[in-house]
């Protein structure tokens, strides 16, 4: 196994990106990066798909139990909700200690719709952990992956590690990231459109819990799905202009829904920051990315449009 050097900036935080070809090099990349934390008595945590995940448990062996797994086709289905329910809350239990993460968002069977969010989810690691005492090493399959999907890891990274060698990113730019991906979304075939204003909150949240119980949603999808368009449409009346257009349709996998309104979200960490158990306001888009399966944004000033897939 090979050991690599990974250099933290002045406060401690280090956002590396493993490039890897077939399970040799996983295994070289990821096993050492493991094995260093529990030898210092670090605390590590692994969030990557499945397959992923057995490979680790079987290299480490007994180790195995030291380190928390998270199967990140699950954990993080929906990459909004990765920074918030996986790396911030790793770091936030051991506050006062360096964390070890690893975390791969990015596989080959991701989808089309999913990557922008992927993308923007590594860019906005960078911003998130400002400060942080933690190292987030992020994998990527070079076989299995686009090569665009290459170069954008080298934007979001500063810190670039192949066949044991460690260097920095030249093309390293996350906010090019954030502002490349942050585009205009399709407009939506045969949707069921819906204006509302604050008389009509509650008639939005009726109409999507229709429009997902006709489109054959059990029980339990249909109010995370009114609980997310509702949460939404109270952004619009408070945020965005007192009104909003709600916008429901079917793909072949989800149920989507989407609202537009006139406002512009400029925290690009909204929906990303984990609530304190005393916080009353301000968890809106946190729930949404807790309860779609994909959240998908652009904001621009004067308006701002969501869209929450939710699977059956």
């Amino acid at each position: 196994m090979t050991q690599v050097e990974i250099a933290e900036d002045a406060r401690g935080f280090a956002h590396p990106a493993l490039f890897y070809q077939g399970p040799r090099e996983y295994r070289a990349g990821t096993v050492p990066f493991i094995l260093e934390g529990l030898t210092a008595n670090v605390p590590v945590a692994v969030a990557a798909p499945g397959p992923r995940l057995r490979l680790l448990r079987d290299a480490l062996g007994a180790d195995a139990k030291r380190v928390q797994l998270l199967d990140m086709t699950v954990a993080g289905r929906n990459p909004g909700r990765i920074i918030a329910e996986v790396l911030l809350a790793t770091a936030n239990a051991h506050p006062d200690r360096h964390v070890r993460i690893i975390g791969e968002p990015i596989w080959p069977t991701r989808s089309e719709i999913e990557y922008p969010a992927c993308v923007q989810h590594e860019a906005l690691i960078n911003l998130a952990f400002q400060g942080r005492r933690a190292t987030i090493l992020c994998p990527y399959d070079v076989a299995g992956l686009d090569p665009a999907v290459i170069a954008d890891a080298a934007a979001t990274h500063p810190t670039l590690i192949q066949r044991g060698r460690t260097s920095s990113s030249p093309d390293y730019a996350p906010q090019r990231i954030l502002s490349g991906y942050n585009l205009p979304l399709t407009e939506p075939p045969d949707a069921a459109v819906l204006p509302f204003d604050a008389p009509g909150l509650s008639l939005a949240r009726q109409a999507a819990a229709e429009h997902a119980r006709n489109a054959g949603m059990d029980e339990d999808r249909v109010e995370d799905v009114t609980l997310a368009v509702g949460e939404l449409a109270a952004n619009s009346l408070r945020h965005g202009g007192g009104a909003g257009v709600l916008r429901m349709w079917t793909d072949a996998d989800h149920w989507i829904g989407e609202v537009r309104d006139a406002g512009w979200i400029t925290d690009p960490l909204a929906g990303r920051h984990p609530a304190s158990p005393t916080q009353l306001n301000g968890r809106g888009l946190l729930m949404v990315n807790h309860l779609a399966d994909l959240v998908r944004t652009h904001t621009r000033p004067g308006e701002t449009t969501i869209r929450a897939y939710f699977r059956p």
